[in-house]
């Protein structure tokens, strides 16, 4: 093949893999995607004498870079150098775990290498999942995100069960085609196309036999959700919170009756920031206080931007700050709230924190950079974060809330810590209009409807701007608003108590291929030494 074979190879790959993170296109398209990268591979990988690793390098760079910007260009209308940042940091990320592929099928064949592209790559998700430096969006499995009949079974195996499921497709097609195109054995070719076409139907009809007979479970809760779409650049911090706060009080009293039990509100509602240990004594609190107390049966959970005083040095954390007027220390917060008629003002705090906006990647190291985080209004700079996920009770039933603040909710394991702690419904509250009227905000929906089918729990979602939503235990969207639109809705959903298999072992699929990849790792390090030792060995006289 040549150099013009080799990359448009590569440049349709690229486009394969972002095609299902746009509205138009099945999920399914990824099952195919990475073929063309597959054969560039190997071709590279039989003429090994004649090329560098670099190239290999160079051609799969290029097809996760054009992944990268077609899936997630909308980035850029928040933050120019953001975007970039990101998605060439993503890009590295994603060549350096093919490259590590192709490294160890050289030094040790078509089975081990194969066999470590599929482990590999599911290590590289899980470690961006749990690391500082955190961006699941082009996680694997979430493109099946608008399929949800096929992917029922995630309440097992969680969205790595889906880059599982993808990868596996893609190394079948790739072994049956190359198959083929070496002896035209046509036997040997249908065999294997047999069992591609196994591994692709069987997953799919087990789902749409879940999705046919799942029954819901739990009886309704009635909520509003509230979408006050003030414009997070130019309306939201330059209007004064008293009259926002009125803005979302005038909405629920818009759609509220005698049956509501809850209120959700975006986060950070309460835009303009006040210290917690004053809670009680705010104005925007004392307003929706007494809004719950005319209506007693409601809850009323609303996003804040937060202060916490550290009275105690000892308590301090990397993220705290110090005010020299003051002379205090303190946290600064994006908070989740429940207000109801009880003396009690439950919180949260946001813990999956957005890289370079809430927080800095490897913080103990790069802290003093905290300067150079954007600035998207309101509170900026590195924000606090909580060890254990905290359940908001009801007052008067026994329905327990996650209360899930918008970037968490591309996090499944993060989420189904909430559920453990004996969450029945899960809230998300988010502010989605910061990157305009892109894919962005169906792409954020569409991976809260992942986490309602891996744990079984119904999800209500509040959105400043983008869409708001209720989505039920099937992950089906039951209603929403409508993209830059001032509005409220209400409607119903289930608490289930029931945990699945997901819930109760989490990232399973990922901490099983960390380790097998790390062995690998360990092997093609010192299969290496000993090929190196051997030819010494053999050249010296």
């Amino acid at each position: 093949m040549n150099k013009r074979t080799l990359t448009g190879l590569s440049i349709l790959s690229g486009v394969l893999l972002a095609l299902p993170w746009h509205d138009h296109f099945s999920g399914l398209i990824i099952t195919i995607a990475f073929l063309p990268l597959l054969i560039i591979e190997d071709h590279l990988y039989k003429s090994k004498d004649k090329n560098s690793h670099f190239d290999l390098i160079k051609f799969s760079s290029l097809s996760f870079l054009i992944w990268n910007i077609i899936a997630t260009y909308w980035i850029k209308n928040s933050d120019f150098v953001a975007a970039i940042v990101v998605i060439l940091t993503n890009t590295c990320f994603m060549s350096i775990t093919f490259g590590l592929f192709h490294l160890t099928k050289k030094k040790f064949g078509n089975k081990t290498g194969n066999f470590s592209f599929i482990f590999y790559w599911i290590s590289f998700e899980y470690i961006f999942l749990n690391t500082h430096l955190t961006w699941p969006w082009l996680n694997l499995g979430n493109a099946f995100a608008k399929d949800l009949k096929i992917i029922q079974w995630y309440e097992y195996t969680g969205v790595f069960g889906g880059t599982l499921w993808i990868l596996i497709l893609n190394l079948f097609l790739f072994k049956a085609l190359k198959t083929y195109s070496q002896d035209r054995n046509h036997r040997v070719y249908l065999t294997k196309g047999f069992f591609y076409i196994l591994a692709l139907a069987v997953p799919i009809l087990f789902s749409i036999n879940i999705f046919n007979n799942y029954i819901e479970k739990g009886n309704d809760i009635k909520i509003a959700l509230l979408q006050p779409n003030l414009d997070p650049y130019n309306a939201k911090y330059n209007i004064p919170q008293k009259q926002q706060t009125q803005l979302i009080l005038n909405l629920a009293d818009s759609i509220i009756d005698k049956d509501t039990d809850y209120v959700i509100a975006p986060e950070t509602a309460i835009s303009f920031p006040i210290w917690e240990h004053n809670l009680i004594s705010d104005s925007s609190i004392i307003s929706i206080k007494e809004f719950v107390n005319k209506h007693p049966n409601i809850s009323f959970i609303i996003g804040a931007s937060t202060y916490k005083e550290i009275s105690n040095i000892e308590d301090a954390t990397v993220t705290t700050k110090y005010n020299e007027k003051e002379k205090i220390h303190y946290n600064i917060n994006n908070t989740a709230l429940q207000i109801d008629t009880t003396n009690k003002i439950p919180s949260y705090y946001k813990s999956k924190l957005v890289s370079g906006v809430e927080t800095m990647p490897f913080i103990h190291l790069f802290g003093f950079l905290e300067k150079f985080i954007i600035d998207f209004g309101g509170v900026s700079g590195i924000l606090g974060t909580q060890e254990e996920r905290e359940v908001f009770k009801n007052s008067i039933s026994d329905i327990k809330i996650a209360p899930v603040i918008c970037y968490e909710s591309a996090f499944g394991e993060h989420v189904s810590d909430y559920v453990k702690k004996g969450a029945n419904l899960i809230f998300v509250i988010t502010n989605d209009g910061w990157w305009g009227n892109t894919p962005s905000y169906r792409q954020h929906l569409r991976l809260s409807q992942l986490r309602a089918i891996e744990t079984r729990r119904s999800v209500a979602r509040s959105a400043n701007t983008g869409l708001s939503a209720f989505i039920n235990q099937r992950g089906e969207i039951i209603n929403n608003t409508e993209w830059w639109k001032r509005t409220a809705i209400k409607g119903s959903l289930k608490p289930n108590t029931q945990y699945t298999f997901y819930v109760k072992n989490g990232d399973f699929i990922g901490r099983i291929s960390l380790f097998i990849s790390i062995f690998l790792i360990l092997y093609t390090i010192v299969g290496h030494f000993i090929s190196n030792k051997k030819y010494k060995q053999h050249v010296s006289p």
